[in-house]
């Protein structure tokens, strides 16, 4: 017996110092928090801070997370944006389309995705939400869902900024719109004239624009209320010049956003089709029930992605940002220039997340 207590307590201690460091690598990335920060909001880019204060205008009023975000995603569908609002720059054929999404301590959760010329989609997500038995609607049905819940139909016209970004965009890829297209006849269609601007189904939009930036400001944002109730939103108006009827994941719930009260919250900004693969930010949310910090969670998610392909991880950006229910956040992104924005009792600034490549 003695024998068997002294194998025991080897294989006790031989255990502890496996794990050991597997514990350190998860908590050593969490924010050096020792109480639960609530309320709180974080959200992505430095056009956060706005967002952030409109929500907080909430938060801090003890409201609920959900109405928060809403809030959030409206300041800023509100603004003259590149990539958020119908002031964003436009899809190829010169449409602006929006995608948005919003979910809560639930799992209740609302999207729209290609819908046109509504201003404010993210509360026509939170409609899809509270007055329908759906998760998603698109294009067409979603405008028209819209319009039969008040919302107005807004002209359609591209904002000044939008309207000359386009116009050069137009010159430089040499692509031309077929006008009207979706009224030719199909076999007309397909005839060469009407091909004549496509170059094997492009030009698709470019990853970065010319000045270096990433073509992809999608604002997400998440948020714990005073109850400790998690909620988030995301809201954009995706990637400059993409094919018409293209969708990334920012409406896709899992993938742009998603939101588990136990575990946490997670969204993304960054090239979309990526995200969708990995189921983003649900992989997140599930690296933080395991016991990760939302920063380590982040870039294991991203190493997910770099792993997949690093060659073409290296002509993209993709940054996820995460909050736990300790109100600890974190982010990681692929390559350097992915910046956050956070809220609380304890600070308003700006951070710069840490990158892999």
């Amino acid at each position: 017996m003695g024998l068997n207590i002294f194998m025991n307590r080897r294989k006790f201690l031989h255990l502890s110092a496996l794990t050991a460091p597997l514990l350190t690598t998860k908590k050593s990335l969490a924010n050096n928090f020792t109480d639960t920060v609530k309320p709180i909001v974080v959200s992505t880019w430095d056009s956060g801070m706005p967002v952030n204060a409109e929500a907080w205008k909430i938060l801090s009023a003890k409201g609920r997370a959900l109405d928060a975000v809403e809030a959030g995603a409206i300041h800023i569908e509100n603004e003259i944006n590149c990539c958020v609002g119908l002031g964003g720059y436009p899809d190829r054929d010169g449409i602006v389309t929006l995608d948005s999404c919003i979910m809560d301590e639930h799992a209740n959760c609302g999207a729209v995705a290609g819908i046109e010329r509504i201003k404010h989609p993210v509360s026509v997500a939170r409609k899809v939400m509270e007055k329908t038995p759906h998760v998603i609607l698109v294009g067409a049905g979603a405008q028209q869902f819209a319009v039969e819940n008040g919302f107005e139909l807004e002209s359609g016209e591209l904002s000044e900024s939008a309207k000359k970004a386009y116009a050069e965009w137009l010159k430089k890829s040499e692509y031309k719109p077929i006008i009207n297209i979706e009224n030719l006849p199909l076999r007309q269609a397909g005839l060469p004239a009407a091909k004549a601007g496509k170059k094997q189904n492009g030009p698709f939009a470019p990853n970065f624009f010319e000045d270096g930036t990433a073509n992809h400001d999608t604002m997400g944002l998440v948020a714990m209320d005073v109850n400790g109730n998690l909620s988030g939103a995301v809201t954009t108006s995706g990637m400059a010049y993409k094919l018409h009827g293209r969708v990334g994941d920012s409406p896709i719930i899992g993938a742009g956003l998603f939101v588990d009260n136990e575990a946490g919250a997670a969204t993304s900004s960054g090239t979309g089709e990526e995200v969708i693969r990995i189921c983003g930010t649900h992989l997140v949310v599930e690296f933080m029930r395991q016991g990760y910090s939302p920063e380590m969670a982040c870039k294991k998610a991203v190493e997910r992605i770099v792993k997949r392909d690093k060659a073409k991880a290296k002509t993209l950006q993709v940054g996820f940002l995460a909050l736990n229910k300790k109100g600890q956040y974190g982010a990681y992104a692929i390559q350097k220039g992915f910046v956050f924005s956070v809220k609380s009792n304890n600070e308003n600034q700006i951070h710069p997340s840490k990158f892999i490549l």
